[in-house]
């Protein structure tokens, strides 16, 4: 692979911006990282000269179902590959591939699927955004808060059932969504923390009570925050509650103006800092497509004016991509290093990713993005390759 140097008018890393600055990628990953006068450039590096821009590392999605006009629990490798392209030209460099409740045989065959293809992206070079792992979104989720998901495929939480998904993943899953108040909940966090996986809450109708009960036994994320969650009162501040007064737990939040109004994001912001809140798309396969009919795991959506909802009109995932919510975000008044932040270091952290994925530093992947002024993606880079 060749070395590049990009000089850029300033870089976020993003916990501190570089003003002038100077990012050498050899051999798919970050050598150096600096002010453009103590860079050096390697005889025969290209040297990109972009002061006009803005430098930033990749974005990282935990929570996507599909996009291109695909759904990640195809089996087709065509389809992988094409979520994949997609989400480059927006800038999600990496991501965890997000199933949706469906038969036990149906997950399985996803996460076997999807298991093989990051096998195979691993021994070649790819201009595609690269799949992390495996989040599976039910079906151990509360029939009161299902949302979209078919209502039939719900289960109780099962440690046994759990090992199957863990198994067909072979060695991928990365994050379990589960709503902490069903029965058996308890054993399946602790199945799912003793192998390494991340503990979602998420699709619940918790009490504060039981999400806190949940947060003790290892559960340190919370999915698409206030979406397909118990509501939030003055005396039943419910997993919202817990959420917003729990340091320790991540809060997703998808920011595309549709799934959470603006005043309960500026409180979720408020709440819980730049260092709590992760931007996800949670994406279909209509995400960087028209309107339309587009699945969504096992059933049909239709999508009109960029907004997904299914048969009964409820929403059903989102249309959004991850530059789009840099750009929404920021217009909210939040800085965008904070914003960056949202997009990169915290996902990444959250999976122990974070001395590989979503930082420029010395060692990680050469994901790397470049915006102008306005926020919009100019160029793409996914392990040092170009897009």
């Amino acid at each position: 692979m060749s070395t590049t140097l990009v000089h850029a008018g300033r870089a976020f890393t993003p916990a501190k911006e570089i003003p002038d600055a100077a990012i050498l990628m050899r051999d798919g990953v970050i050598e150096s990282v600096g002010p453009r006068e103590g860079v050096t450039l390697p005889s025969g590096a290209a040297e990109i000269v972009a002061k006009d821009k803005i430098a930033a590392p990749g974005f990282l999605d935990i929570h996507i179902h599909g996009a291109g006009g695909y759904d990640v629990m195809g089996t087709s490798e065509d389809a992988l590959k094409t979520i994949a392209h997609t989400l480059a030209a927006h800038g999600t460099t990496s991501f965890v591939a997000t199933t949706v409740t469906a038969s036990p045989d149906s997950i399985c065959l996803a996460a076997e699927g999807i298991a093989q293809y990051i096998t195979r992206q691993h021994q070649a070079e790819d201009r595609r955004a690269e799949i992390l792992g495996i989040h599976f979104e039910g079906p151990f989720i509360s029939s009161v808060r299902r949302g979209v998901h078919p209502p039939e495929f719900l289960r109780l939480p099962s440690a046994e059932l759990l090992e199957q998904f863990i198994h067909a993943a072979k060695g991928n899953a990365q994050i379990l969504t589960l709503a902490p108040e069903l029965l058996g909940a308890m054993p399946c966090i602790d199945a799912a923390r003793k192998a390494g996986l991340v503990v979602a809450l998420g699709h619940t109708d918790a009490t504060y009570e039981q999400a806190r009960a949940a947060i003790a036994r290892g559960a340190r994320h919370a999915v698409h925050v206030y979406n397909a969650m118990r509501p939030f009162s003055h005396r039943d501040s419910g997993v919202i509650g817990a959420v917003l007064t729990t340091p320790e737990v991540t809060a997703e939040l998808i920011a595309d103006g549709v799934h959470v109004d603006e005043t309960a994001m500026r409180l979720l912001f408020q709440a819980k800092g730049a260092g709590g809140v992760i931007l996800v798309s949670d994406g279909t396969a209509a995400t960087g497509m028209p309107d339309g009919k587009y699945i969504l795991g096992t059933f049909e959506v239709t999508v009109s004016g960029g907004v997904s909802r299914n048969a009964e009109g409820k929403l059903a995932g989102s249309t959004l991509t991850l530059d789009r919510a840099l750009r929404n975000i920021v217009n909210l008044g939040i800085p965008l290093g904070d914003a960056l932040r949202m997009l990169t270091l915290n996902p990444a952290t959250l999976l122990g990713l974070e001395f590989k994925k979503g930082a420029l530093r010395c060692g990680a992947d050469a994901d790397l993005l470049l915006l102008d002024e306005a926020l919009n993606l100019t160029q793409v880079w996914t392990r040092g390759i170009p897009n």
